[in-house]
């Protein structure tokens, strides 16, 4: 009987590896292995997203605003844009169907092989496996639930760059611009290391049920997602297949628009003086800009609004898998 268990981290690793420590997979649960890089970068979405869309409006003063800049500035594009890919595949292995249909071709004779080798040259042709629409269907719903937050929030901060006007320290020019300014595109170049809590986090929200909306054709990046979870299924998608996986976790689009906003984000911050500018900055660039992009990667533009073998185990659903 198929079932759809919750995904837990399959092994506890240390710190100074990739500070990952979740809890310890159920001993029934099937599991899978993908590089610790790129459930790393899952993880770094899953952290940005949160974390910039609970940023509070109601800025009480410059400590406040400095934090919020620390936290909107504190993601690096191309993990990102690696990070939706992969969050993408992880939803996609919480689907029975997509999950079973996979591992029957791969139990045929050499089908295995052909099947890696097909997706690793043509992730395109992962829309054609079985089960397909529906895991395509709740990967693009799961992106987006870590999305539209994102540019709620940022037109709510936005708009808390006028209100706050009417407080004095807002107007006050910003005493360490230049400081302020080198610690946002330092941030902004940093890679995310998980540290204790993220995979517990990254694993509940990838696994938390989601309400698939009627979509037309899939997105690249959920198409790449889905092509990310057959290779892992089938055992080519570990810490000694991460090189040959760059064609499968890339997107120039977003990649592209993400490395966009991130320029706009340190031009602004370069021209802005008093504290309600950077509020401003954070918001467009950091938040909204930044959203949009991943709003359009996840296949729903319309939905962003009308602002501009080794490795670790992931439990999936279905029956056990054999170890490789």
């Amino acid at each position: 009987m198929l079932r759809t268990p919750k995904i837990v981290l399959g092994c506890v690793l240390a710190l100074g590896a990739l500070g990952l420590s979740g809890a310890a997979a159920q001993e029934t649960q099937p599991n899978v292995r993908m590089a610790r890089d790129l459930v790393a970068a899952a993880s770094a979405f899953e952290t940005y997203t949160r974390k910039a869309s609970a940023i509070d409006p109601a800025f009480s003063g410059p400590r406040a605003v400095a934090s919020a800049v620390e936290i909107a500035a504190a993601h690096e594009p191309r993990q990102i844009e690696r990070g939706m890919i992969a969050y993408a595949a992880m939803s996609a292995l919480q689907d029975p169907a997509f999950v079973a249909g996979v591992q029957r071709i791969v139990a045929e004779p050499g089908e295995r092989e052909a099947l890696v080798r097909r997706l690793s040259e043509s992730p395109e042709a992962a829309i054609e496996l079985p089960g397909a629409d529906q895991a395509s269907a709740r990967a693009r719903a799961a992106l987006l639930r870590r999305v539209e937050p994102l540019l709620t929030d940022g037109r709510r901060v936005k708009q808390a760059a006028y209100d706050i006007q009417h407080a004095a320290w807002s107007k006050a020019m910003v005493a360490d611009a230049p400081q302020r300014l080198a610690l946002v595109k330092t941030l902004s170049s940093r890679a995310f290391e998980p540290g204790e809590g993220d995979a517990d986090r990254l694993f509940d929200a990838v696994s938390a049920h989601v309400e698939a909306r009627p979509a037309g054709a899939p997105s690249p990046v959920v198409v790449r997602g889905l092509a990310l979870a057959a290779l892992t299924i089938a055992g080519a998608a570990g810490d000694e297949s991460l090189e040959t996986l760059t064609p499968v976790v890339s997107d120039a689009r977003s990649a592209s628009c993400m490395r966009m906003a991130k320029l706009n984000l340190f031009q602004c911050m370069a021209v802005a003086g008093p504290h309600y500018e950077d509020v401003f900055c954070i918001s467009q660039h950091a938040m909204l800009e930044a959203g949009q992009c991943l709003a359009a990667a996840a296949g729903a533009e319309a939905d962003a609004g009308p602002l501009r073998t080794a490795g670790l185990a992931i439990p999936i659903a279905g029956g056990r898998t054999g170890e490789r």
